[in-house]
């Protein structure tokens, strides 16, 4: 008996371990492929969910850090999300690739991956809507041809069109003055998303991400936000138009260093498109409003690019190798971004952390804040500005600060609590001691006698 269940033990063993192959993975496959990375890299590795489907799959995410499960001050966080259309399955196929390739290049001491994994706290959701990918993967198997068989998730919905609104406050508050960062949410909004985009929702709210990609397929291009135009509609549909954010120059370049690092999407024609760089704004393509890119961008710190990585929305296996290899240089450059611009700790005249300090750019209307622990990353191009942090009872404090070319400039700042002025007193024309009103003079009643007297004694009788 017990040699029995020595050899299963093994098998079991073999079977978690067995190397990544390039093929399509079902929800069990990408479980244990997550479980396996994991046991071959134990140390700096974690695998946690952070909800479920609609039909009750877990949303696994499997972190890399050399601290797994620990946020480390001025240490950023930045994940990757594939899959949120379950017939999407490119990068939920690349994101379990990368998963592996972290883990042996870490394992083999490569010395980019180990300054990557031990100085970034990385999260990989290889599938947001595991439910619509096993919908498209059973029409795969009996060769049902459709474009959208397996989009939306099991209650019908498109994810990708799922989260609250926040356009539509911006645009408003760029124009008549308001908020430009960390919009609020409707107190209803629970009920108003699905089971994975709530899970999603909760989970960005809860770390302090720094950057981010989610990765579709059925087009070629870097797609940057806003993804919903500010035009008006036409016909009921808004018209595509140009809809930079505040830090347009920024995401066009996160765009550019995928899109170049990729084998071939920057040369722009593919999938009988021509985006120029192989980038694109998103509204100038195709308005689309409740995106989570944007959703992303206005209601968080995170900075987040959408990557349509290939034509055909579910490949053939035989060309997930190919895919792989295009991708690779472009999903490890794009993890480096996040170490730009300037990091620091916000901190009172006695170093407690401040929570949710507000860190501004002059020139740039988009403002982020410090996370938990005090900690700020504000990505930046190379160039001089002028930034300030202000906290509710704290003075504000503004310096200059030059950003380089490489790493994050430190800038901490101590910030010094307000003293209130001190209200004037306002005294009366008859205010008196102690602030108390009096009535007018009121001599004694003997002195009143004593001058009465005196002046009978001073009449001369005629």
């Amino acid at each position: 008996m017990s040699d029995l269940v020595s050899i299963f033990l093994q098998l079991l063993l073999f079977k978690l371990v067995a190397p990544v192959t390039f093929r399509h993975h079902r929800y069990d496959d990408l479980v244990r492929t997550l479980y396996k990375v994991h046991n071959e890299c134990p140390h700096v590795t974690r695998v946690y969910s952070i909800g479920r489907s609609v039909k009750g799959r877990h949303l696994y995410v499997l972190e890399f850090s050399d601290y797994p499960g620990i946020h480390e001050p001025l240490e950023p966080e930045v994940k990757y999300v594939g899959n949120m259309h379950g017939n999407e399955v490119l990068g939920r196929e690349l994101l379990l690739q990368l998963s592996e390739f972290l883990c042996e290049e870490f394992r083999n001491r490569n010395q980019r991956i180990v300054r990557l994994v031990e100085g970034t706290r990385i999260h990989i959701l290889p599938s947001m809507n595991p439910d619509g990918y096993e919908v498209a993967a059973a029409a795969q198997d009996r060769d049902i041809s459709g474009y959208l068989v397996g989009r939306n998730n099991a209650n019908g919905v498109d994810l990708n069109r799922n989260f609250p609104d926040l356009n539509t406050y911006i645009y408003y508050n760029e124009k008549n003055g308001g908020p430009n960062h960390h919009l609020p949410l409707p107190d209803n909004w629970k009920n108003q998303v699905e089971p994975e985009t709530q899970a999603v929702i909760q989970w960005i709210r809860s770390l302090n991400f720094v950057l981010s990609a989610n990765l579709h397929g059925g087009a070629v291009v870097a797609n940057y936000p806003y993804d919903k135009s500010l035009e008006h509609r036409v016909r009921g549909f808004r018209r595509t138009a140009n809809t930079p954010t505040p830090d347009d120059t920024l995401f066009q370049k996160l765009a550019k260093v995928y899109s170049y690092a990729h084998g071939w999407m920057h040369q722009g024609w593919n999938c009988g498109d021509y985006f120029p760089d192989g980038i694109t704004n998103g509204a100038s393509w195709y308005s689309l409003s409740k995106g989570m890119q944007d959703f992303n961008y206005l209601h968080t710190n995170c900075f987040e690019i959408t990557l349509e990585l290939s034509c055909d929305k579910f490949p053939r296996q035989e060309e997930l190798q190919r895919e792989w290899l295009g991708n690779r240089e472009a999903l490890i450059q794009f993890l480096e971004q996040v170490h730009q611009g300037i990091k620091g700790m916000v901190r009172d005249e006695n170093y407690n952390n401040l929570v949710d300090a507000v860190i501004s750019v002059s020139g740039i209307n988009h403002d982020v804040t410090s996370g938990d622990h005090g900690d700020y990353f504000r990505l930046l191009l190379p160039g001089t500005y002028t930034v300030t942090a202000t906290a509710p009872k704290f003075d504000p404090e503004t310096v200059s600060v030059t950003v380089g070319p490489g790493e994050p400039k430190l800038v901490n700042f101590q910030l010094k609590r307000s003293t209130p002025p001190a209200a004037p007193k306002r005294r009366g024309p008859n205010s008196g001691h102690r602030g108390r009103v009096l009535p007018k003079k009121v001599q004694p009643r003997a002195a009143r006698k004593k001058e009465m007297m005196m002046k009978q004694s001073q009449r001369v009788p005629a």
